[in-house]
């Protein structure tokens, strides 16, 4: 693909809606490391507005339109990636949560940012995903997110504008939720063991939040030359057979004096247990990604970027494994040029 030279735009202010989660946080910190000012809403506030980490946070619920745009005053972005937690709910509050941001940044003139995900997505459209891959996605979830997509497409014909950064499942120091956490190490504890979620030999598509969050901060840069409805897609960490994310927490571990053992994820436990949990059973629902390889091309974003930031895997390894509180803190971190 033949690289496309935009000239940046320089920084302006931001909403960061779910900027408590993994992703929102991520993109909240990167984009004010570069220069963005940053404002916040959280729920839990215990006052109406307050400063800490260099960001403005206001008391409010994206699923409250005034909140959003009393928050969104003057912005020039709003970044999308609040989501209802433990997978409750989403029903009833992802779309209306996206149609306030909608009608919001209309009337702002704001750039919409929609961190996206690999659930929009089928088997039919595997192993290789492109950003125009057919969505015939196998879940409720992922049905879902193919809709808010929709809507905010629809409103990209009607003068608004948004950007979509798909990526695959995310892992990083202050990840949230995710499978990297939930599966294959347990936070807070000690390296023992790694428990593999996929399939012998099936590949499987991973992204750093870091790299995630940066990736964000280059495409707004040049916002203002992308088409009203961009959507792109990250290559991040390709784990060509399943084995190489649970070969990189092993060589960690060994560095910092443990021996985790390396074992298959208890899929029959989950499955007697989901029946109490609809976060069990979202994640099991979620068991054909590990079934079969899938692959994100990223050559559109190259072509506007020049090439993709990226951390190289151990050193993004062993910065989440350290977050996670999975490792002893004497030992100094592993340097990023490694």
């Amino acid at each position: 693909m033949t690289m496309t030279t935009i000239e940046s735009s320089r920084p302006g202010t931001a909403l960061v809606l779910g900027a408590t989660g993994g992703v929102g946080g991520e993109a909240a910190r990167q984009l004010r490391d570069a220069g963005w000012g940053i404002r916040a809403l959280a729920r839990g506030l215990e006052t109406e507005t307050a400063a800490r980490d260099g960001m403005t946070w206001l008391r409010g619920d994206a699923m409250n339109r005034q909140d959003v745009a009393r928050a969104a005053l003057g912005c020039e972005v709003i970044v999308h990636a609040v989501n209802p937690p433990g997978y409750r709910r989403w029903g009833e509050l992802v779309l209306p949560m996206i149609d306030n941001t909608i009608a919001v940044a209309a009337a702002q003139g704001a750039t919409i940012v929609l961190p996206g995900t690999i659930y929009n997505y089928g088997p039919d459209a595997f192993p290789l995903l492109r950003e125009t891959s057919p969505q015939q996605p196998l879940t409720r979830k992922g049905a879902i997110r193919v809709e808010l997509e929709r809507r905010l497409q629809v409103a990209s014909a009607q003068g608004a504008r948004a950007v979509v950064l798909r990526a695959g499942d995310f892992f990083g120091p202050r990840a949230g939720n995710n499978w990297f956490s939930q599966g294959l190490v347990k936070p807070g504890r000690p390296l023992r063991r790694v428990s593999v979620p996929g399939a012998p030999g099936v590949g499987h598509q991973w992204s750093y939040l870091p790299d995630v969050g940066r990736t964000l901060v280059e495409l707004l840069g040049r916002r203002e030359a992308l088409a009203p409805f961009a959507t792109f897609h990250m290559a991040g960490h390709w784990d060509a057979d399943g084995t190489r994310m649970a070969e990189a927490i092993v060589r960690v571990a060994r560095r910092h004096g443990a021996a985790p053992r390396v074992g298959a994820f208890p899929w029959g436990l989950l499955w007697l247990a989901a029946p109490f949990s609809e976060t069990l059973r979202e994640l099991m629902q979620m068991r054909y990604l590990w079934r079969q390889p899938l692959r994100m091309d990223n050559a559109r974003l190259v072509g506007v970027l020049g090439a993709e930031p990226h951390t190289p895997l151990d050193v993004a390894v062993e910065a989440t494994l350290r977050g996670l509180g999975c490792l002893p803190q004497a030992l100094p971190a592993m340097p990023a040029t490694a």
